[in-house]
């Protein structure tokens, strides 16, 4: 099955679809961004072609798609799979797929999708419940961590994945239903909503508690933005609202960032992928509600995950042991877990809160994570993947679920599903709007068509971004627009903003914006080259950031990293991998050596960096050569 297909006419949104956010900014939506680069566009195509259709493949030898057909009477049998919520993995391939149809209409692929949406109905209790295998046999759960007690449904939150599974079903609901028009998808999710809705909260015969695993509370915004319904939202914050409350459950403590209200945490602790799924719909509330204790707290929790608990590579999540961050400043690499999923919840949380003041350091951090802890879940062939993403490997430590390199697939497949969903929606990260302003948020050729308060504007960029800095660049728009150029992070010589990361050496370079051949003498204003005029489609902008090859020091705090430094070539970390040095143990570096960059026809044509004593390669594309040694931070060379 083909799932790239011709462009046909897109879908309008009506006025009365339009989602109520409470954001300042908007991000351009994906309809309106056709990416052309040879970065992005290959990924994004991988996925559509070859990962939504090997994961449906899967998730049909594996009995995902069985469980609703048992559930539902039509098949015999018991439960299949090895977790309570691997319902998702359905949900999650129709959200990427559907995110897919709204760039790439396909007609083939729509109609597989019915068919899923099909079998997941028939699975649907008459009331709106949806978790298969409660529903097949609620006293033998697929997981023995799922507390039985009576066999009845809510009465192991912790780990029954539930309102986990709900809360996907949503997600991908609201995707599905603003590409294709269709209620067959969103109806089943909405009783479902309906169910929670006379099920959980205050008040007689309903049940006080708040899930284990987080993602409802945003699934419920989003169905409360599409049907306007009061409810849903109010259902979100009391869910929010009663984490930390001892009055209103047993708590389940710091692993589900239950110990504390949510408006006194300022730490970022426990399952990491639970946390950002849940500061995220925190700033939902923050955004749509107005509300400054919400703000206060997630900018307090990106703070101490940004100072004290990220990874270089913008992965978060330092222990195996519950997939979870470990204390300030312990990040180790050999065991490093930065679970796929965490990065992307990552992002998703980052572009909440670029949308509630557009602050540049938020898409700082999501650049970072993009094109390095991010795509590394990704094998370059479309069906392999890392689970967590180690920054170093011996060889022997299995640190990707048991395997030393990339997994075809896992019991637990959270992350390979997580990529699809994701990837197609990269496009939306690209350019926001505001107030009469446009943002440019990533640099890749594409193509945007803007409607900023009913005014058209074109804009295009032509790029080898990542690979070089030099950006081409034109704006149409019939009045005068404010244009905001981000400088990435690294060109304004700063690693992370704060001080986990440094550069160990000096930036010669200064980044540089024309127009028409002239060189606009305008200061870096918050992160960005902010320009504002009549802007004509004969203009010509070229944005130049020079890349370098910059030597990266941790905090003295990270103890792991402490006398070790790693290597960056503009937004890529770099490592070294076993299979292109075959002197890997003795490998060391400095501040003061000199590199060579080049482009080669490997591992899917990347930069490679060289000297006399090394070659180094992304960190995205490590492991895609069979098990090999590999490591971000080098030995710093000793001063003699």
């Amino acid at each position: 099955m083909s799932l790239i297909g011709c462009q046909s006419k897109k879908k309008e949104i009506s006025k009365d679809e339009q989602q109520k956010t409470g954001y300042q900014i908007e991000p351009v939506d994906i309809q309106n961004v056709k990416v052309t680069d040879d970065f992005w566009l290959p990924i994004i195509k991988r996925v559509q072609e070859k990962t939504i259709e090997y994961a449906i493949a899967k998730c049909e030898e594996e009995g995902r798609l069985d469980n609703f057909l048992i559930a539902g009477g039509e098949m015999e049998g018991k439960v299949k799979g090895a977790m309570p919520f691997d319902d998702t993995d359905v949900y999650k391939i129709i959200e990427g797929a559907s995110n897919s149809l709204i760039s790439a209409p396909n007609k083939e692929l729509e109609t597989v999708l019915d068919s899923l949406v099909n079998i997941i109905k028939v699975g649907q209790e008459v009331d709106g419940y949806l978790t298969t295998w409660r529903t097949i046999n609620p006293a033998e759960p697929p997981a023995p961590w799922v507390e039985v007690k009576e066999g009845k449904r809510w009465e192991a939150l912790f780990m029954s994945h539930e309102l986990y599974n709900a809360g996907h079903l949503y997600e991908a609901a609201a995707v599905h239903y603003k590409a294709t028009g269709k209620r067959n998808f969103l109806d089943i999710a909405l009783k479902n909503a309906d169910l929670m809705v006379k099920t959980f909260g205050e008040g007689e015969h309903k049940i006080s508690a708040v899930p284990g695993h987080q993602i409802i509370e945003t699934g419920l915004i989003k169905l409360y933005q599409i049907t306007d319904k009061e409810e849903y939202i109010n259902l979100a914050k009391y869910f929010l609202d009663n984490r930390g409350n001892p009055n209103n459950h047993k708590l389940f403590g710091p692993y589900s960032q239950d110990h504390i209200p949510v408006v006194n945490q300022d730490e970022v602790v426990g399952h990491s992928v639970r946390a950002v799924y849940m500061y995220a719909a925190m700033t939902d509330i923050a955004a749509i509600q107005n509300d400054s204790l919400y703000e206060s707290a997630v900018n307090k929790l990106w703070d101490n995950m940004v100072s004290k608990k990220m990874y270089i590579t913008g992965g978060i999540g330092a222990k195996h042991e519950g997939e979870q961050f470990g204390a300030n400043y312990e990040l180790p690499n050999l065991t490093a877990y930065n679970e796929t999923c965490a990065a992307i919840g990552g992002v998703y949380w980052n572009h909440r809160l670029h949308n509630l003041n557009g602050d540049v350091k938020y898409f700082d951090i999501i650049e970072r994570t993009l094109y390095n802890g991010l795509i590394s879940g990704l094998s370059l062939d479309g069906t392999n993947f890392f689970y967590p993403n180690a920054l170093e490997s011996d060889g022997v430590y299995k640190s990707n679920r048991g395997s030393c390199t990339r997994q075809a697939w896992f019991d637990c497949s959270c992350c390979p599903t997580n990529v699809i969903r994701f990837v197609p929606s990269i496009p939306g990260l690209m350019y926001s709007k505001g107030n009469n302003e446009v943002y440019v948020n990533l640099y890749a050729s594409s193509h945007a068509d803007i409607d900023l308060n009913g005014k058209e504007i074109k804009v295009s960029q032509e790029t080898s971004y990542p690979w070089n800095g030099k950006i081409q660049m034109t704006v149409e728009a019939a009045s005068k627009i404010t244009m905001k150029f981000r400088v990435p992070a690294w060109s304004r010589n700063e690693v992370l903003p704060s001080d986990l990361y440094m550069y160990a050496d000096s930036y010669k370079s200064q980044p540089t914006l024309s127009i028409n051949d002239k060189k606009i003498e305008t200061s870096i204003k918050d992160g960005y080259f902010e320009v504002t005029r009549k802007w004509s489609p004969e203009d010509k902008i070229e944005i130049h950031f020079p890349m370098e090859v910059r030597t990266v020091k941790a905090n003295e705090k990270v103890e792991e990293d402490r006398g070790k430094l790693s290597l960056e070539y503009g937004p890529i970390v770099y490592v070294v991998e076993e299979v292109d040095n075959p002197e890997f143990d003795k490998i060391s570096v400095s501040p003061n050596d000199e590199f060579t960059v080049q482009k080669e026809n490997i591992l899917e044509g990347i930069n490679t960096i060289s000297n006399e004593t090394l070659k180094a390669i992304p960190y995205y594309t490590w492991s895609n050569r069979g098990v090999n040694k590999m490591k971000v931070w080098l030995p710093a060379t000793t001063s003699n």
